[in-house]
């Protein structure tokens, strides 16, 4: 986030929050009284306010105040919503809603690799990928998505579908898996292919309900926190403690995939399961199918440190299913910063509206 002020107060009440110095409900100090307590703006504080209510740490009442709205699972009430509610909230774009990267763009990044790389394009890329793409990986990651993570901890692949198949070959289908109901079709598609057996959770408001999440015997949870397909359900912040928490368990891995979280509306990126688990037992996945095109079928995930020996010794044989043209092409983007700059103009265009609902292969 950087050490700006409003960054800053909110890391500061994100803590204080989560640690129990506002309970669940207690009024926040107003954005004037923050303000004159840290020296900063009434606007920077507002600013700080409004990226917790984003993530779901506060509650803003008109006429009321601020409140907190975070609660560890303990606290969870037995009873939530049978049905999820769709947010109030721009739709994500499709590649027919709004511009893209440039097809100029691309050819010239693509004439850029075909120069650079010559006859390396011919060459068998290792099996997790090409080194200099992860190596792009890792930094993007950490500078978007707080995600630290090493070259060696991330695996390409031919888009989210290859890569649900291939962590199912990783961990493999002696345990019960449990998913989102509803959830996007190809995830149970490709589960069922493979013989594993599924446990369907429902969705309510925020989240996965609290009582079927206790009682599944699955040692495995494929979840979207950011946005669940086709409810965009979003999990609060209080729902992503409880998924961690589910998650303490010894053998209990989470699948957070991270679909379409490039194109969040909020000031701050909601942080990722994989950047807080503490057991280090989340594996991440996203795609380039939404952001960049469906035409582009190439995926990545990360794995904790824990999971490479499992990984090499179960999976690490199969070759990269990504071509060497379209990794390099990946490389160029992010190296460039073209990736980002498309990405905060597509951001830009749903915080004013003016895209509208698509939907997309991973």
């Amino acid at each position: 986030m950087g050490r700006t002020a409003y960054g800053e107060l909110y890391e500061k009440i994100r803590r204080e929050i989560i640690s129990g110095g506002y309970p669940y409900g207690s009024r926040l100090p107003g954005k004037r009284v923050l303000a004159e307590q840290n020296g900063i703006s009434v606007i920077t504080a507002a600013h700080a306010l409004e990226m917790l209510a984003d993530e779901g740490y506060v509650e803003m009442r008109e006429r009321s105040g601020c409140y907190a709205a975070y609660r560890a699972s303990d606290d969870f009430p037995g009873r939530e919503p049978e049905e999820p509610s769709r947010r109030e909230m721009p739709e994500v774009p499709s590649s027919a809603d709004v511009d893209g990267i440039s097809f100029a763009l691309l050819a010239k990044r693509i004439r850029g690799v075909l120069a650079e790389q010559g006859e390396k394009l011919l060459e068998k890329t290792p099996n997790q990928g090409l080194l200099l793409l992860r190596q792009s990986l890792s930094g993007y990651l950490a500078r978007s998505r707080g995600i630290l993570a090493e070259p060696e901890q991330i695996i390409l692949g031919a888009g989210a579908e290859y890569l649900y198949g291939l962590l199912t070959e990783i961990l493999g289908g002696e345990r019960i898996w449990a998913i989102e109901q509803p959830s996007y079709e190809k995830i149970e598609q490709v589960y069922a292919a493979r013989g594993i057996r599924l446990d369907r959770l429902p969705l309510g408001r925020n989240g996965l309900q609290s009582e079927p999440l206790r009682r599944t015997k699955a040692g495995v949870l494929h979840i979207s926190p950011y946005r669940s397909y086709p409810s965009d359900v979003t999990a609060s912040a209080s729902k992503r403690a409880e998924y961690l928490k589910w998650g303490e368990e010894e053998g209990r891995v989470i699948i957070e995939d991270d679909y379409e979280s490039e194109f969040a509306i909020q000031r701050k990126p909601m942080d990722t399961l994989f950047s807080q688990a503490v057991r280090g037992n989340v594996i991440y996945l996203n795609s380039f199918s939404r952001t960049i095109s469906s035409s582009l079928r190439a995926g990545y995930m990360v794995l904790p440190k824990n999971l490479l020996p499992l990984y090499h010794e179960r999976a690490g044989f199969y070759s990269c299913t990504v071509p060497a043209l379209e990794q390099y092409l990946l490389a160029s983007l992010l190296d460039s910063g073209d990736f980002e700059r498309h990405i905060r103009r597509v951001r830009r265009k749903l915080r004013a509206g003016e895209v509208g609902q698509g939907k997309q292969e991973r």
